[in-house]
């Protein structure tokens, strides 16, 4: 699992890897992202715009779009379509709290495999499984996060 402290070396690397310049605002939209849980462009723009005040909303969609193509990133769309972005791209599940709309990370492995064996198992007729989310609703209790 990614730490949130995840530091800048490896943010740097990352961003590298995937083919991309890295500069200081992809570093703080990546560093955004993995401080945060699951956030939305929205938010994003408001917590960049903090340290680089001049950025346009434009260049923060760039940087969004430029992530998710180049797998350094992937959407999570809760009720009501909402798009938000997810910056761990271990397998693992998302839970989905109905009342407050919070996305928590999950990670099962043997759920993960479970659903993997069920689908080699039976598979569907014209259809490629090439990967494996389970978005769990429900309310998350006053106490709990997990």
């Amino acid at each position: 699992m990614i730490e949130e402290s995840t530091g800048l070396e490896t943010i740097e690397r990352r961003i590298r890897e995937a083919g991309l310049k890295v500069t200081p605002q992809r570093i703080n939209v990546l560093q955004m992202l993995l401080a945060g849980s699951h956030p939305t462009a929205e938010y994003l723009i408001e917590k960049v715009r903090e340290k680089y005040s001049s950025i346009s909303s434009s260049t923060i969609y760039h940087i969004l779009d430029a992530f998710v193509e180049k797998g350094v990133i992937g959407k999570v769309y809760t009720h009501g379509d909402v798009m938000r972005y997810d910056a761990i791209l271990e397998n693992h599940h998302h839970l989905h709290d109905i009342k407050s709309d919070r996305i928590e990370d999950y990670f099962d492995e043997q759920l993960f495999q479970q659903i993997k064996k069920y689908f080699e198992d039976n598979p569907i007729s014209g259809f490629e499984l090439t990967d494996i989310k389970v978005k769990l609703r429900g309310k998350f209790s006053n106490n709990n996060s997990k």
